[in-house]
């Protein structure tokens, strides 16, 4: 693993390392072949000229590379959505609200990353630009997890030290997973979605990857322009539930291997860890038997483009997307009903406990040729997407908050472990994530 934010901040303020090395180092990295398909864009000379300024050292992010998702808008370029579709379109005027902010703590945009068309996918796949190896792919390609597919493999082969990204249903968390790094998301309502591309109104999640819980942490205060609390409490301090239902189903020996290690050594050092069956859990497929908001949603955006451009979406999105043309307003208006019913028995639930931990996702990163596009491969990949998002949508549709961490042994691929709550229980997750993970670095 790369050195992380603070580390190499602390590198920079003692002399033992400097600015420009960095940077240098970073733009090496996003030219490297384990970068091959992660930028859409570069944007190296201006963050060599960032490098240069006389008072960088003196802001939040000193200068270090960060890397934005192709779904937000950076003044001067024009915002795709990793998609063809939007081929042509007019440069953003301004930054969204995020860049605005990540800019004015002194980060260095590197480059605008690759992801799922339009957001909609936790696979990873891109068939219009590529799509980034898993940054632990050695002898053949793994799949990066999406949708934030080029921003986990740019923070986790060192060429960004955040990632900027969107989660909806998964799409931090579960690249997070996939690459070993940590991914933290937000209650959705703390960061302004301005300037961003819309999947679903109702649970998109703008937040980031970073390579450490205190580097997601100082992110999370940038982006939602607020600190958060922290406490350096013992894990022994917290009552943490482990629920049973669904979430633990269909795990890979690899992610149940480290599950089952993760608990035991939590319990090895006082954690107070109780199982709980919560099945409120087994009550969201039903709940959404009639469409999903995503569906519905993004086809209310995409209906004008789909009219005109249709035979340039990637067709497996396009498929997600045109569900929405199902749903009646009876239909949508009933779900928001019947979510805002489930969350409040969830709550219920969950009473008394600090944060719960499951796995974030059931398996390890496939290859990426078994999931390829291809209409032969259509089945297999809406099996594996479907079984990514279970664990991570359950806290979207909570209206929560959850950090991924990795969890998994050295000779082992990528795990993590999710640690999460409901809304604004975001400071909670982020202390009891932080203590799991020093924990498991000993």
């Amino acid at each position: 693993m790369h050195p992380d934010l603070h580390t190499t901040l602390q590198l920079l303020r003692t002399g033992q390392t400097q600015l420009q090395a960095t940077m240098e180092h970073a733009i090496f990295a996003a030219q490297s072949k384990r970068c091959d398909h992660v930028f859409l864009e570069t944007h190296f000379e201006e963050a060599r000229r960032l490098a240069l300024s006389p008072d960088i050292h003196r802001t939040i992010l000193g200068g270090l590379t960060v890397s934005v998702k192709d779904l937000f808008d950076v003044a001067g370029h024009a915002t795709r959505g990793g998609a063809r579709a939007l081929d042509g379109a007019t440069p953003a005027v301004q930054d969204c609200v995020a860049v605005a902010r990540l800019k004015r703590a002194g980060a260095a945009l590197i480059g605008r990353t690759n992801m799922v068309e339009f957001a909609f996918s936790g696979v990873g796949i891109n068939p219009h630009f590529g799509t980034p190896a898993n940054a632990c792919s050695t002898d053949h390609e793994l799949i990066p997890g999406g949708s934030s597919s080029g921003a986990a493999v740019s923070v986790a082969t060192g060429a960004a030290f955040i990632g900027l990204g969107s989660d909806t249903g998964g799409s931090i968390r579960i690249p997070a997973a996939l690459n070993g790094i940590v991914g933290f998301k937000n209650t959705a309502r703390l960061v302004p979605t301005v300037g961003a591309l819309p999947l679903s109104t109702t649970l998109d999640t703008v937040c980031a990857l970073t390579r450490s819980v205190p580097d997601a942490i100082l992110t999370h205060e940038i982006l939602a322009h607020r600190r958060v609390t922290r406490s350096s409490a013992p894990l022994s301090a917290y009552r943490l539930g482990v629920p049973t239902a669904l979430m633990l189903d269909e795990l890979d020996p690899t992610v149940s291997r480290a599950w089952q290690r993760t608990l035991n050594t939590l319990r090895q050092t006082g954690a107070r860890l109780e199982e709980m069956a919560l099945p409120e859990l087994h009550e969201l497929q039903p709940m959404q038997a009639n469409g999903s908001f995503s569906a519905a949603e993004s086809y209310t955006w995409h209906y004008p483009l789909l009219t005109t451009r249709a035979d340039q979406y990637d067709p497996r999105v396009a498929s997600r997307i045109q569900r929405g043309a199902q749903m009646t307003a009876r239909d949508y208006l009933e779900l928001h009903n019947a979510r805002q019913n489930w969350i409040m028995r969830m709550e219920v639930a969950a009473q008394g406990f600090d944060a719960l931990l499951s796995p974030t996702v059931p398996v390890v990163a496939s290859p990426i040729a078994e999931v390829a596009p291809g209409s032969e491969r259509d089945a297999a990949f809406f099996r594996l997407n479907a079984l990514l998002l279970r664990n991570t949508s359950v806290v979207n549709m909570l209206d929560g908050c959850a950090v991924s961490i990795p969890c998994h042994a050295p000779d082992e691929l990528p795990v993590g472990l999710m640690v999460w709550a409901g809304a604004l229980r975001d400071d909670s997750v982020l202390n009891v994530a932080r203590q799991i993970e020093l924990l498991l670095q000993q």
